[in-house]
């Protein structure tokens, strides 16, 4: 469950979080906007329908329903992957019914990066770490090319469409996108003590989600969580084929000057590409190519380095972290 961060009318998608909204139409008539067609003209359309823009997520299909455009869901989709969909098409029909577009998506990871960052694929890791490395410095090397890690190519994120190319508020007034925000997000919390759901955000929550809980079941949901998180870690860490290989894989990083922080499974796939990345400094220069170059040359040697310790490692335990899904770095 995604929730707005802010108030803002930007509309950044991230790989797998989308980003909610709400609705309310009078405010548009009271900035002098009408509820057919200034809503609409966001789009460049008039008719809210935005089959062939590129907003469709990656494999999908759209289609037009009563106006609004709504995402096939694809037939691989994982619970929560469907959730999204549903989340995203109720978006777009709650916002249509009130007048306005709003162009539904749902974001896929890029194969390239992420396999790459954390060598589930091992031919695919290989494939995208032998240019990209890790890709801390890819972006700076290969600014136009839309599959490097960070790069922004074409209004593309690693490859993937950061943002439907039709602004949904395009040509709007400031009043206009106000009332736009209002709509998405529902009206403004007196603080932000109080700030909670509201409109068309909370009819695609409710619908995809159910009922939003009380706090102290959110609470217990979480706790629960957080409970089976540990449990999962510890399933992991205790066991016996993923102990011996995360032995291997730091003996052999250690072989090839690379400091091992820990040996526990749940903590060992990412712990090299995490290590550099929690080395750099918080606010990181921009780069140019000639300055990226060398320090990617050198991450690609490093990444194809604990690729190869890890391929044994990496075959064994992310079937298992499947079957016993974890977040974190240790249990």
């Amino acid at each position: 469950m995604s929730m707005p961060k802010s108030r803002s009318t930007d509309r950044l998608r991230t790989a797998l979080i989308t980003t909610l909204a709400a609705g309310m139409l009078p405010l548009l008539a009271a900035c002098g906007g009408s509820s057919g067609s200034t809503a609409d003209s966001g789009t460049g359309s008039g008719t809210g329908t935005n089959s062939g823009t590129g907003s469709k997520a990656d494999g999908g299909t759209t289609k037009t329903v009563d106006g609004a455009t709504q995402l096939g869901v694809p037939a691989d989709a994982d619970d929560y992957t469907k959730k999204l969909y549903i989340q995203e098409n109720t978006l777009a029909a709650c916002m249509k019914k009130l007048g306005f577009t709003y162009t539904p998506y749902v974001g896929t990871p890029d194969s390239s990066e992420n396999s790459g960052a954390d060598g589930q694929d091992y031919a695919a890791a290989k494939k995208s770490r032998q240019k990209y490395g890790f890709g801390t410095y890819a972006a700076s090397v290969y600014p136009e090319d839309p599959s490097a890690p960070g790069s922004n190519a074409g209004g593309k994120l690693g490859g993937k469409v950061l943002d439907p190319p039709n602004n949904d508020q395009a040509g709007f007034s400031p009043a206009q996108k106000e009332a736009y925000d209002t709509a998405l997000n529902g009206p403004p919390s007196a603080s932000k003590e109080k700030e909670q759901l509201g409109g068309c955000t909370l009819e695609a929550r409710v619908a995809a989600y159910g009922p939003q809980k009380s706090r102290a079941e959110e609470k217990k949901t979480w706790e629960a969580r957080e409970e089976e998180n540990r449990a999962n870690g510890l399933e992991l860490n205790g066991d016996a084929e993923l102990v011996q290989l995360a032995q291997k894989y730091a003996t052999c990083l250690k072989a090839e000057g690379i400091p091992v922080s820990t040996t526990q499974p749940t903590g060992m796939a990412d712990m090299v590409r995490l290590g550099i990345s929690m080395a750099l400094p918080e606010h990181r220069p921009t780069l140019t190519k000639e300055e990226a170059l060398p320090l990617l040359t050198k991450e690609i040697t490093l990444a194809l380095k604990d690729l190869e310790c890890g391929k044994d490692f990496r075959a064994a335990y992310f079937p298992k972290e499947k079957a016993h899904p974890y977040w974190g770095d240790g249990a």
